[in-house]
């Protein structure tokens, strides 16, 4: 069982309203902190009710509970062609028997979430749906907001706070359920977000993530009450040329209350070429580590080889 003095190794940072005021003396100290951060863990566990009231995450929850309730037939109509969309769809050869998931693409930008709403409920559930598409919006200004802080604390061009602009029109949701095991179990599998350049992530009350630090020790995410956690993916590990580090995180459970979490992951378009930034790259402290690369093809690798280093291994130089 971890200690307290591991939980507490994670950070957390309190985004007050002067902190997400851009150019900000605040911005900029707690855009220093947010790269320390994930370049040391990989994440960090932040509040935000500036920007993200604490009853938006209430309700998602409740109304989570009856979503997972509906029969199993209707669940099964959520089909998607693209990899970990769909019900339950968690990926090749991952079958996670305590685990159920939906995956929904741009609910922020479209009205993926009215469609989603009408195949649950066909006689409608409007709360639901304006509750899902709130969430996913303010945690989408929340995942950009904190790109733009890893512009700023990396000192780089204003032209790259343009390229995280141009980024908000791929990404997606994941609601997902943990039902509580008869005794403590690994219920999601040791992985990095490979097809994720961010990720933020809220639960209900009941814990249950972990995370790798870089001396191998597992840590236990206590994120707090309507709080938050963000990870670092692999295509963010690349970018920054491993400066930032896409962690290693499972969910351990026990008990007997189920878990709630909703994520929203910010990916690139298919065609999008991943390249390092030339001002991250330092022969002496910071040599180049990764080739430039299309991440379309990164994504078709990994999911046909589910191997944990495959970011090293298709782009590592």
């Amino acid at each position: 069982m971890e200690s307290k003095s591991e939980i507490m190794t994670i950070p957390c940072f309190d985004f007050s309203k002067g902190t997400i005021e851009e150019g900000s003396e605040e911005w900029k100290e707690m855009s220093k902190k947010v790269i320390e951060a994930l370049e040391s863990h990989g994440c960090f566990l932040l509040t935000c009710d500036e920007l993200i009231p604490k009853g938006v995450s209430e309700e998602l929850f409740n109304g989570m509970k009856t979503l997972f309730d509906v029969p199993e037939e209707t669940k099964q109509k959520h089909m998607s062609p693209k990899p970990y969309r769909g019900y339950n769809d968690n990926g090749k050869n991952n079958i996670i028997p305590l685990m159920e998931t939906f995956g929904i693409d741009e609910v922020p930008l479209s009205d993926s979430a009215q469609a989603f709403t009408s195949l649950m409920w066909p006689q409608g559930n409007q709360f639901f749906c304006e509750t899902l598409k709130t969430m996913s919006i303010k945690m989408l200004e929340l995942n950009f907001l904190i790109q733009k802080m890893i512009v700023e604390g990396y000192d780089l061009p204003k032209h790259y706070i343009s390229d995280v602009e141009n980024m908000k029109s791929s990404n997606y949701s994941r609601l997902a359920k943990y039902k509580a095991p008869e005794r403590k179990t690994e219920v999601a599998p040791p992985h990095t977000d490979k097809n994720a350049r961010l990720t933020i992530l809220c639960q209900n009350d009941v814990h249950g993530l972990q995370v790798l630090s870089k001396d191998g020790k597992w840590i236990a995410l206590e994120i707090p009450q309507h709080g938050f956690v963000v990870l670092v993916g692999d295509i963010l590990q690349a970018w920054s040329n491993g400066r930032l580090h896409a962690v290693t995180h499972k969910v351990v459970m026990s008990g007997d209350k189920d878990r709630y979490s909703f994520v929203l992951f910010t990916t690139p378009k298919e065609d999008m070429v991943i390249e390092v930034p030339s001002e991250l790259v330092d022969n002496e402290n910071h040599p180049l580590r990764y080739r430039p690369f299309n991440y379309g093809e990164y994504f078709n690798y990994f999911f046909e080889k589910p191997i944990p280093n495959a970011l090293e291994v298709f782009a590592g130089l």
